[in-house]
């Protein structure tokens, strides 16, 4: 008994509903496994959003991507998630990614219906309307972290590092170019040839959009300084569907 009760109680703390899954569990007997994925899979409101803070937002979407990398992704009834945000969204985080169909930010996260405003754009930058759109998430409607996901294999970096010139897609890169500037060494291959660059400038891509955030919104500065939300980064790895925090 003292072993089920520890292992539940690691579980429940990873996923930030220790007293409501507690209860619950003991007042209907249900097998652990079945509890703790009920629990995991209820839509978010107000209140259980109001509880989360920029720290257990972050560790909620570093365990999602533990259980999706490991297999164990929550089964969860989505058309009863629909049913129950139907009338009111309370995501606990906004996610800046890549539009690559290999990125999705709900997958990669094991997030539900409900969870997370997810920005998505060819080479996760942000522009007036995108950081628009997180003023709104977390001023609005009180998300508490954003977080910026790059990923490795990024044909947006490939292009931006390349100069490719091609329709509309041309002005979309040039907001990766300060990033491929940024990225010093290399001098015998600056190309998309070059994995270990193409590497560098997605990292510092992370890393200047998250600076970008901040220089060109002073509400979510604002907030970030208060410590009401959080700005965090993560690189996606394609081949093994890993995301390392920085």
């Amino acid at each position: 008994m003292t072993t089920t009760n520890n292992a539940r109680r690691v579980f429940l703390k990873s996923t930030g509903r220790l007293i409501l899954a507690s209860g619950a569990i003991a007042k209907f007997g249900l097998p652990t496994s079945t509890a703790n994925a009920a629990m995991s899979c209820k839509a978010q409101n107000k209140a259980t959003q109001s509880a989360i803070t920029p720290e257990t937002a972050l560790q909620r979407l570093k365990d999602g991507n533990a259980r999706f990398v490991e297999g164990r992704s929550l089964n969860c009834d989505h058309m009863k998630q629909v049913k129950a945000t139907g009338d009111g969204q309370f995501p606990f985080a906004a996610i800046v990614g890549c539009i690559d169909s290999r990125a999705s930010n709900e997958l990669i996260f094991d997030q539900g219906i409900g969870d997370v405003f997810s920005g998505r754009l060819a080479g996760n930058f942000v522009n007036d309307d995108m950081i628009g759109s997180l003023e709104f998430a977390c001023a609005a409607a009180g998300a508490k972290l954003i977080l910026v996901v790059g990923h490795t294999e990024c044909g947006a970096v490939k292009g931006a590092c390349d100069d490719v010139v091609m329709g509309n897609l041309t002005q979309t890169l040039a907001n990766i170019k300060p990033a491929v500037a940024a990225v010093q060494g290399f001098k015998d291959d600056r190309s998309s040839k070059n994995a270990a660059f193409v590497q560098a400038v997605a990292d510092k891509n992370v890393e200047l959009t998250i600076s970008r955030i901040r220089e060109r919104s002073s509400i979510l500065r604002g907030m970030a300084e208060k410590g009401d939300i959080a700005l965090a980064g993560a690189m996606y790895d394609v081949h093994t569907g890993v995301a390392i925090f920085v």
